[in-house]
């Protein structure tokens, strides 16, 4: 066996996991590309995102060359699942990548972050849950009796914003509508994954991906990623509330210049956490836990 490549074709940002055949993290990359600029309206992966994904995947190819990749998966999730070109954006990607390709349901997503993001943690009194907030859709996966419970909402931090929130200082008007989109996504949830009611007020909760990642760089106020930093922090409901508003107060080019802003995200990091803070209360927890190890992770062992 030789290394191996995950690659994550997400609504927001396109990344890569190279692994040794031992499954030691050699390389990880993150890059936006916001694939899914406008789908929600057309329906159809725009051209410009499309070049930026393909560009970005060519560079990939380049690293996984540099560490001898001999098999790899290239997955792609909410934007190109509800994209009538969806299927041409595959097959191109497969062609720069030189890897498999294919579209992931929302409980294939959710099992694969699951696996990705509990692998290094201890044990808990609580039932873990991850929340995989994306661009387009949003992840919520638990481990309940022997049984993986997942639901994948209609629900992203591109999604929200392009729909009710929008990118400028928040209105009251536009606040009460992504309220009410996320409210009844999480209701959804709920009805379809019935099991999730079980275990309000017993849960450890994992965030995942870009919107966590950022509000933890925000926290620590570190102006350079550290994953070290990032990853494994415990963040309170206030935190996220206090970050929610005071975001939602600003323009994006305000919010560009804090420190420690991820550029590329300074336009719907408020949606992001909205949607956190929602799905927070709705479990009646008060603390969330960081993890930068999520479903490029899962791939990735799923290949050794």
């Amino acid at each position: 066996m030789g290394n191996v490549a995950a690659l994550d074709c997400g609504s927001n940002s396109t990344r890569l996991l190279i692994c040794g055949e031992d499954g030691t993290a050699l390389r990880r990359e993150m890059t936006i590309t916001r694939l899914s600029q406008g789908v929600d309206a057309s329906g159809m992966l725009a051209t410009e995102a499309l070049q930026r994904s393909y560009d970005t995947l060519a560079r990939y190819r380049e690293f996984m060359d540099a560490h001898n990749v001999d098999r790899g998966l290239l997955v792609a999730t909410s934007a190109v699942r509800d994209a009538v070109n969806g299927a041409e954006f595959l097959s191109a990607a497969s062609e720069i990548t030189g890897v498999t390709s294919r579209i992931l349901s929302g409980n294939e997503e959710a099992t694969f972050s699951f696996a990705g993001a509990t692998a290094d943690l201890e044990p808990h009194a609580s039932t873990d849950v991850i929340l995989d907030i994306g661009g387009g859709s949003t992840e919520i996966a638990g481990r309940i009796g022997q049984e993986l419970v997942s639901y994948s909402m209609q629900l992203g931090c591109v999604r929200v914003t392009e729909r009710a929130l929008g990118k400028e200082v928040v209105t009251p008007e536009r606040e009460a509508a992504a309220l009410a989109m996320i409210n009844e996504q999480l209701q959804l949830a709920f009805a379809k994954a019935p099991k999730f009611e079980s275990i309000v007020g017993n849960v450890r909760l994992i965030g995942l991906a870009g919107t966590v990642a950022t509000l933890a760089q925000l926290a620590t106020g570190e102006a350079e990623y550290l994953r070290e930093r990032v990853h494994h922090q415990t963040l309170s409901s206030a935190d996220v509330r206090h970050w929610r508003d005071t975001l939602s107060s600003m323009s994006p080019e305000e919010r560009l210049r804090i420190p420690a802003m991820v550029p590329g995200r300074e336009d719907v990091l408020h949606a992001g956490l909205y949607i956190l803070l929602a799905v927070m209360e709705r479990f009646q927890i008060d603390e969330l836990l960081t993890s930068e190890n999520d479903i490029l992770d899962g791939i990735a062992a799923s290949l050794l």
